[in-house]
């Protein structure tokens, strides 16, 4: 009885050490996955949102292309580098000319800032000293170079940075729309997957949420892109009617900093300054107060693209807008407002509920299960 009894110890301290180790071996493995996927979580992220909000765009394209979803999908992703890949390399190519041309005439004695406008010196607040480094600048380049290098390094280097994050950006936005194009074919089913997965864990609302989920995102990006799209058409008019040049390129480069969530303002303030310098006073303040509601437009416009068309009210959407670009930064746009609508039909079935009739119901079905096991 005692050997019995040893070998029935021994059988469940080898199972147990067994299940140890199986469960070592599938927390490694667990800890493994976890580490090599977080630096592809954002692109990950991404991707899920672009073929969310694309899906669209992407069912009517390849319905008009007889079915052919991989061509469809092909051609959103070739559209959707030229978007992410194609101001990198614009950038690259202006920054390599600007600085080929900056160091020859550096060289050659001929770089030279153009004397200040007349009536800079009117300019409220800071028009005097803006005109005293203007002269400075104009009249001794060297003595102005060696007066101002440090803010100057410093506002390059900010500028460099801020530069550099937009590029590390795009080429993350390259890579999210190559990954997209592998989602769309099978997004039908990989939601149905989604909301099978919601059920179990928000049942039976799970996948209600989901789809909820999915035309959130979808309304967040039309408030994101048609703003931009809106914004970038105002700019290109605004440019266009006083006569600036290049207004179509300026008008892009703003479409691209306004869907980065930049805004306008790294472009029209330069062509404010620009237009102080070169137009009469009074049409540059009429340049000036068009293009500062231009400038700032997205911020009243967002919200109502957004919240059009979701039964979530849109000052819920508003908070989760905000609260997401504070806490996560670009990515937070989609995920804030998909979050905290979630969390608000989930507040607001809680507050709905009717406790006496959750109460009732358990006092019912333990009557019935008392009065079964006296039948029995």
């Amino acid at each position: 009885m005692t050997d019995k009894t040893q070998t029935g110890a021994d059988s469940q301290d080898s199972r147990v050490v067994d299940l140890a180790i199986r469960l070592m071996f599938l927390g490694l493995f667990i800890y493994s996955a976890i580490v090599m996927v977080t630096p592809l979580a954002s692109i990950f992220i991404w991707a899920v949102i672009l073929c969310v909000a694309i899906y669209p765009v992407f069912d009517k394209l390849q319905s008009l292309l007889g079915g052919r979803k991989s061509l469809a999908s092909t051609l959103l992703v070739l559209v959707g580098l030229a978007l992410t890949i194609g101001p990198i390399a614009s950038a690259v190519s202006g920054f390599a000319t600007l600085g080929s041309e900056f160091t020859e005439q550096l060289a050659a004695g001929e770089l030279n800032l153009p004397p200040p406008p007349e009536g800079l010196n009117d300019f409220p607040l800071a028009g005097p000293q803006i005109k005293e480094v203007w002269l400075l600048f104009n009249q001794n380049l060297d003595v102005a170079l060696a007066k101002y290098s440090e803010p100057i390094l410093d506002i390059t280097k900010s500028l460099f940075g801020k530069v550099l994050g937009v590029g590390v950006g795009l080429l993350g936005l390259a890579l999210s729309a190559i990954i997209m194009g592998a989602l769309l074919s099978p997004g039908p089913t990989l939601v149905v997957g989604v909301q099978r997965f919601a059920n179990r864990i928000f049942a039976p609302r799970g996948g209600d949420f989901v789809l909820m989920a999915g035309a959130t995102i979808q309304n967040v990006m039309k408030g994101v892109v048609g703003v931009a799209a809106i914004q970038a058409f105002v700019v290109w008019l605004l440019l266009t009617l006083f006569g600036i040049g290049s207004a179509t390129t300026l008008a892009f480069i703003s479409l691209i900093l306004s869907i980065v969530q930049i805004g306008p303002g790294l472009v029209l303030i330069p062509v404010i300054i620009f237009a102080w310098s070169s137009m009469s006073g009074g049409l540059a303040l009429v340049f000036t107060v068009l293009a500062i509601p231009t400038m700032i437009m997205d911020s009243f416009l967002r919200p109502i693209f957004i919240s059009q068309g979701l039964k979530t009210p849109m000052l819920v959407i508003l908070i989760g807008v905000l609260g997401g670009v504070m806490a996560y930064g670009l990515i937070g746009i989609f995920m804030g407002p998909v979050l905290f609508a979630v969390f608000y039909e989930l507040f607001t079935v809680w507050i709905e509920a009717d406790p006496e009739a959750a109460e009732t119901g358990v006092e019912t079905s333990t009557e019935t299960g008392d009065s079964a096991g006296e039948a029995s």
